[in-house]
């Protein structure tokens, strides 16, 4: 929001949410109808095509969030180098109402604006036209245009709005209030309405013109250098015509500065354009891959949380991981990204913090949940896990902690098939299981005097219940042959474990529907493993979330939410290596 929100701040269909796209659906509707009744010179091919070009364009505007992200992380070309936060994804959540706006004013002005109507797919006099009425007039009104919106008056109300990000994302540039998209589409509409009206319209001039605006803008605000610096010294003028992400980037931090829309053109002639943009280029070329200090290592979960990751939907990563319905429309993408996965199978670079001094990297293999428990997938992953640890050597990485299932004892022995294999390695491999089980322990009533242990009786299981004994704790399981595990692990001198009595206060992982509604009143649900919910039993139980702790603010970049977990809360898993390398830090931050 504007510090000072003018008339026409908010977006008519806000009120609607997530069901603002019902704004489309008349037109949309009688586009496709029509498109289908009709046939010969009845059918408006142009008027149909509107609803796919949204489309499409949602589409470019997710592939370049995606690819910023991605390489932001990495480090290569980036230019500011600070950190996301969750209050710019909120504000930067309505991305696509400018989409929805421009595709009712396309529907609008292919029905009712002279000359727009049953348009040939291709035109070179109009494509021309257009492109040459958008490097001379538009190009010059937007220069001036946005050193008005930069006067007190309008930049209070409107335009400080944008201009609250500071680290800028692709659908920074699209982040403005109504208003101001008001007289943004007016400046580029003017190409579009001159070529309609002069009867030189096509398809192909509207749909490439668009596009051209979205790539430029994704450009610009996407916070790494892409332009190599050969296409400037092939062609020097070059620069004049073309801007570039660091160039538009010293605009989001400077302010003053580099007002030009796409061609810095107008700011060498007016004098505005920033001395040190040269510099500032050269330096975001010659950022290389960034060398981090801790890496956890994670995997995906369910085939649609491609879409929940950072490089995912920024919307989505930015919440709790949960069932969204509209995502079942999404099956075919889903389908091609497990196939993609499958194919290539490459560890990839998720998302990077930074902690006081310590650079952190979060990697995921593109493996899902089911594989885990699938026997012949087990050399696979662990292929996968192997090659991302060597990678991480090379790189100098000085610690790798294990995701959840990426060290389950089936697999790989909570990680210790590597250090076997690899004797020589310098990096540490942690599987967190004793932060895990501090975790648990701490979040125990101190009145506690009976803990049921359900499921598999993992590394973690034998030290809560080494611990809890030791803390005169009664520890209860489940099966027979559970309770004569845990039995036999404990020494003769050492109390044992008792037959549950169906009076635990606490219980731990692994438990089906029926075993959640049959537990007493108050049994709290403590998991280890994985995430479960509680199925109608909210009100006479407790059930915890995975071990997992608040972050502090020095955590920076801090953008997005792990699995099931809230904003700014980091599963045990994930935060086991960043002590083993912190000196003088006061671990209760976390």
């Amino acid at each position: 929001m504007a510090s000072n929100p003018g008339i026409l701040t908010e977006w008519p269909w806000t009120a609607l949410g997530s069901f603002k796209y019902v704004v489309l659906a008349p037109w949309a509707i009688h586009g496709t109808y029509s498109f289908i009744v009709n046939d010969g010179e009845d059918r408006d091919v142009s008027y149909f095509l509107v609803l796919p070009f949204i489309l499409w364009r949602m589409l470019h505007n997710q592939i370049w969030i995606s690819l910023s992200r991605y390489r932001t992380s990495k480090g290569n070309g980036r230019i500011v180098d600070k950190g996301l936060e969750f209050e710019q994804v909120d504000r930067e959540r309505n991305w696509d109402d400018q989409i929805i706006f421009n595709g009712i004013l396309f529907y609008l002005g292919s029905r009712h604006l002279p000359g727009a109507q049953n348009l040939p797919m291709w035109r070179g006099d109009g494509f021309l036209i257009t492109f040459l009425i958008h490097a001379g007039p538009v190009e010059f009104l937007y220069y001036w245009l946005h050193r008005a919106l930069h006067h007190h008056f309008l930049y209070s109300r409107y335009h400080s709005h944008h201009h609250s990000s500071i680290v800028t994302e692709p659908i920074t540039s699209v982040i403005h209030p109504f208003g101001e998209h008001i007289a943004y589409f007016i400046l580029f509409a003017i190409p579009m309405v001159i070529i309609a009206l002069t009867g030189t319209a096509s398809i192909a001039s509207y749909a490439v013109y668009v596009t051209y605006i979205d790539f430029m803008n994704n450009m610009g605000h996407c916070n790494f250098e892409l332009i190599p610096n050969w296409i400037f010294s092939l062609f020097p003028p070059l620069k004049y015509l073309m801007y570039t992400p660091s160039y538009h980037s010293l605009h989001h931090t400077l302010f003053r500065t580099n007002y030009s829309l796409f061609m810095p053109l107008y700011d060498y002639m007016y004098g505005t354009m920033e001395k040190s943009s040269d510099a500032v280029y050269g330096s975001s070329l010659k950022r290389k891959d960034e060398c981090p200090d801790v890496v956890h290592l994670t995997h995906l979960t369910t085939p649609d949380s491609i879409y929940q990751l950072p490089l995912g939907f920024a919307s989505l990563a930015s919440k709790p991981h949960t069932s969204t319905w509209y995502l079942w429309l999404m099956w075919p993408i889903t389908l091609w990204s497990m196939m993609f996965n499958w194919i290539y199978g490459r560890t990839f670079v998720v998302e990077r913090q930074r902690f006081d001094k310590l650079k952190l990297q979060t990697w995921a293999i593109p493996k899902y949940n089911v594989q885990y428990f699938i026997p012949w997938h087990s050399e696979a992953i662990n292929s996968l896990i192997e090659e991302a640890i060597l990678e991480a050597e090379v790189k100098g990485v000085k610690v790798l902690s294990l995701g959840l299932l990426n060290q389950s004892e089936e697999l790989n022995g909570y990680g210790g098939l590597y250090t076997r294999r690899y004797p020589q390695l310098k990096i540490k491999v942690v599987d967190g299981s004793s932060l895990v089980v501090a975790v648990i322990l701490n979040s125990m009533p101190k009145e506690t005097t009976q803990v049921l242990l359900t499921g598999n009786l993992t590394k973690v299981a034998y030290a809560i219940a080494w611990a809890l004994r030791n803390r005169g704790i009664e520890v209860a399981t489940l099966h027979n042959d559970a309770y004569l595990n845990l039995n036999n692990s404990f020494s003769d001198t050492e109390s044992k474990v008792v037959s549950y009595n169906g009076s635990a206060q606490k219980v731990g992982d692994g438990l089906s529907e029926e075993e959640q509604l049959n537990a007493p009143k108050g049994t709290m649900f403590f998991p280890f493993s994985t995430n479960f919910h509680q199925k109608g039993c909210a009100k006479i139980v407790t059930i915890h979330c995975t071990p997992a702790m608040n972050s502090p603010k020095s955590l920076e970049n801090v953008y997005s939410c792990e699995n099931w977990l809230p904003r700014r809360v980091m599963s045990a898993w994930r935060i086991a290596g960043i002590p083993l390398i912190t000196k003088n830090t006061n671990q209760n931050k976390y």
